[in-house]
């Protein structure tokens, strides 16, 4: 099972010019569709001035929801361009924009293509890429004695993390990557006295 992704950690900015017109690209971590319209807006008044401010997202583990932007350039010579290098380095969960000032000389479509990509390219390279795994969730609930058989189980997962909150009896919140979870289920599962609820997976909803 694939149940890691690429993304990154933060805020990112490149630069280019390209026959005097500028570009300046910056690559954005975000979560949902819903975090990039005012992320939009608050560049677009930013750089008010500007001619154009195009731009690409790619979102989810599985990185099928996506969409490219030419903000009033030729039709495909900025957006896609920019989507391009985001699947080139495999990110997911990420939005790029590009600002464009406009030098006085038309690039051509050639020269678009061409200087989308490479300020798109620049914003990557100053980021810090990230693999982040697609984790699931268990509710533990069990009585005390049961607490070293549990952690017993637990620690021989490595990869795993919890909360807990013992008040009368014991309540562990675990993450496990989804690739470890069936089995940890397995192994959790077969102590007597242990009940174990899955959560929704927020990557699945």
């Amino acid at each position: 099972m694939d149940d890691s992704y690429k993304t990154i950690e933060n805020t990112a900015e490149g630069y280019i010019t390209e026959r005097k017109s500028k570009f300046i690209s910056y690559v954005i971590p975000v979560e949902s569709e819903d975090e990039v319209k005012p992320i939009l807006e608050e560049y677009r008044k930013k750089y008010y001035n500007a001619r154009h401010v195009c731009w690409a997202y790619m979102l989810g583990s599985s990185r099928e929801e996506f969409r490219a932007n030419d903000d009033g350039e030729p039709s495909g010579t900025a957006g896609r361009p920019i989507l391009g290098q985001i699947n080139s380095y495999e990110l997911t969960n990420v939005l790029i924009l590009v600002v464009r000032y406009f030098g006085g000389t038309l690039l051509g479509t050639g020269g678009l293509v061409k200087a989308y990509k490479e300020a798109a390219a620049a914003a990557i390279q100053n980021a810090k890429i990230v693999v982040k795994t697609v984790d699931d969730t268990f509710i533990l609930h069990f009585d005390y004695p049961l607490l070293n058989e549990v952690m017993r189980i637990l620690n021989q997962f490595e990869e795993s993390s919890w909360t807990q909150n013992f008040t009368e009896t014991c309540e562990m919140e675990v993450n496990i990557r989804q690739s470890l979870s069936q089995q940890l289920y397995q192994s959790l599962s077969a102590i007597y006295g242990v009940t174990v609820l899955q959560s929704p997976n927020e990557d699945d909803q």
